[in-house]
């Protein structure tokens, strides 16, 4: 995860608002043969940002508008990315229909606000473009019946970083957001992939899945289990944003993988994992090995460790069970959210990836 910078940060557009300038911009040229540049558009809370095009193209029967999406200074994988509208004339009667244009994907899977067949554009994005059509069609007699295709250059190259192929959204990005803006470092787009994949897995009848900090504890997690893409949530620092949606949209059977420090800070109680967010108390730690009856030597090495790695490795070498007591105490914190809806186990895995422990099973 990039580190946030210092200082106040800039914020962005989505790329449904990206989407929603070009279409607006490409609509009035196919109407007047003239391209607005910069191109105003409003967004769902009044905001009223104006967009540059980077590209434009008119024929007789088509215009294209190009934006190329600012995300501010958020670390986002589509961040100048450029986002293209291509606008015709529709059947009469037929309103604004939407294609997936090269790098926009499809969706293929139930469970998503879009179902499969559909291109992966989001459904406030696509209320946003009706909306400009309209206004458009209402200012320059159009009739309002369009077609609009969406591309994004490169798009499937860059939906390989994102949660997509695993949502079942195929051949490249969607079009998202909510409010039209990006919020710096919100990480609001990772825990609403965590929510899809929820969705998703509640709409292919899985029974059991699993959330992971990072790749080496996924990879360990499904080679115990024997699960496959599908079953794994892309958990990552977010334990609380996966196990609260997890509460009110339950599944059978739920997995939580992960390493001692991170799991170590979700049986404290923490939610999020991120280091800038939450720290190993190694007085709590010491308390727990006293509990299992460790050396007074140990107990003043752990109140002083610098890392909880060190704490697990003497305790490992002395066979102390501290890290089932870990396991089993993140197991009960994950179930005080869920509230018996869901079975839980936890595991922790070594940073080369092997087993150290596991919690039973429990609801």
């Amino acid at each position: 995860m990039a580190r946030k910078p210092e200082g106040k940060l800039r914020r962005g557009w989505t790329t449904g608002a990206c989407a929603t300038a070009a279409t607006k911009a490409a609509y009035t040229a196919l109407l007047t043969n003239n391209f607005p540049d910069p191109v105003t558009i409003t967004l769902p809370k009044g905001e009223q940002p104006a967009f540059a095009l980077c590209r434009e193209e008119k024929t007789s029967d088509m215009a294209m508008a190009a934006i190329i999406k600012d995300a501010g200074d958020d670390p986002d994988v589509t961040h100048r990315a450029i986002i293209m509208a291509s606008v015709r004339h529709g059947l009469p009667g037929s309103g604004v229909v939407f294609h997936a244009g090269e790098g926009v994907g499809m969706v293929t899977k139930p469970g998503l606000p879009i179902p499969p067949g559909q291109p992966a554009i989001n459904p406030v994005p696509r209320q946003l473009m009706q909306a400009v059509i309209a206004e458009v069609a209402a200012a320059h007699t159009g009739t309002g019946d369009v077609e609009i295709t969406i591309s994004i250059p490169d798009g499937e190259t860059l939906a390989q970083k994102t949660w997509n192929p695993r949502l079942g959204i195929v051949g490249g990005l969607s079009i998202l957001g909510t409010t039209g803006v990006v919020v710096p470092f919100s990480c609001s787009s990772w825990i609403h992939s965590i929510h899809r994949g929820i969705d998703v897995a509640i709409a292919t009848g899985r029974s059991h899945v699993a959330g992971c900090t990072g790749s080496t504890s996924e990879k360990a997690v499904m080679d115990f289990y024997g699960l496959g893409e599908g079953d794994m949530l892309d958990m990552g620092d977010f334990a609380g944003g996966m196990l609260k949606y997890l509460k009110t949209h339950p599944l059978p059977r739920l997995t939580i993988g992960g390493g001692f420090g991170k799991l170590t800070k979700l049986a404290m109680g923490h939610l999020d994992l991120h280091s800038g967010r939450s720290q190993v108390d190694m007085s709590w730690l010491a308390e727990r090995l006293r509990e299992l009856g460790a050396s007074e030597d140990f107990l003043k090495e752990a109140e002083t460790a610098n890392t909880a790695n060190q704490i697990l490795t003497r305790s490992l070498k002395e066979n102390i069970p501290l890290a089932e007591c870990i396991a089993n105490l993140a197991r009960d914190e994950a179930l005080k959210i869920l509230k018996g809806e869901t079975a839980v186990d936890v595991i922790l895995i070594d940073r080369p990836g092997k087993i150290i422990a596991r919690s039973e099973i429990a609801s």
